[in-house]
């Protein structure tokens, strides 16, 4: 995916530099996948482009558990078994009625649209964390930064639905927790390609870099000789 020349000119002229990180060590690197769902792939509100990389995440988290990292699965939770909501304002003011009930009930743990899509590769040693807001870092929100932690985790690659949504404040937030950030662009989806781009032109600038698979995986063999390093 090629960055607008507006976004190239501005973070050359603020960090001297066009990416970020040069070297990410694989044993300290975790690629947390976002919202991966039913709901957001296959149904109602799906992104249709999230079908598409499927496969390109399947292929990231092999290769990432090759080197030594982990994979985190994150999905998320709307809804309580009683009916309940646990984003009351969101869904207040954000949807309809009807629209707030669909995004409520199909998001509640036992249904269809909040159980990942069978197609990705989930294995028993993979991180799993169910989140309550748009960011698995919002405190609160989820356990996912507690398991990281625990893993010894410094560096993030962000894959997922939707790029401009839950993988952009995910990724933002975790620079904010001083993670090393990095957005995979073909394993990022959004519903439009111009939110696919918004996203990622946001988190280049001032939270993290943006790499393709292949440029992922060249910052991880880096690592794996030099260690991290900008």
């Amino acid at each position: 995916m090629q960055m607008p020349n507006y976004v190239i000119e501005r973070v050359l002229k603020k960090r001297g530099r066009l990416h970020v990180f040069e070297a990410l060590a694989p044993a300290e690197t975790a690629f947390v996948v976002t919202d991966m769902q039913n709901a957001f792939v296959k149904g109602a509100v799906k992104a249709e482009a999230a079908i598409a990389i499927l496969p390109a995440i399947n292929r990231l988290a092999s290769e990432v558990r090759a080197r030594g990292g982990v994979v985190a699965w994150v999905q998320l939770q709307a809804g309580t078994p009683d009916g309940g909501s646990l984003a009351e304002l969101y869904h207040r003011y954000f949807f309809t009625p009807e629209g707030a009930e669909a995004h409520r009930s199909g998001l509640t743990p036992g249904a269809w649209g909040f159980e990942l899509c069978d197609e990705l590769d989930v294995q028993p040693g993979d991180i799993r964390s169910v989140k309550t807001r748009h960011s698995a870092f919002v405190e609160g929100a989820s356990d996912l930064h507690a398991q990281l932690q625990a893993r010894g985790i410094r560096n993030l690659l962000i894959g997922g639905t939707v790029t401009n949504f839950c993988c952009e404040t995910t990724a933002r937030d975790a620079m904010m927790l001083d993670y090393r950030v990095v957005m995979v662009s073909d394993c990022n989806a959004a519903r439009y390609p111009e939110d696919h781009l918004a996203g990622l032109t946001t988190v280049f600038q001032s939270f993290g870099d943006v790499r393709d698979t292949a440029g992922t995986l060249a910052l991880l063999d880096r690592g794996a000789r030099d260690g991290n390093r900008p």
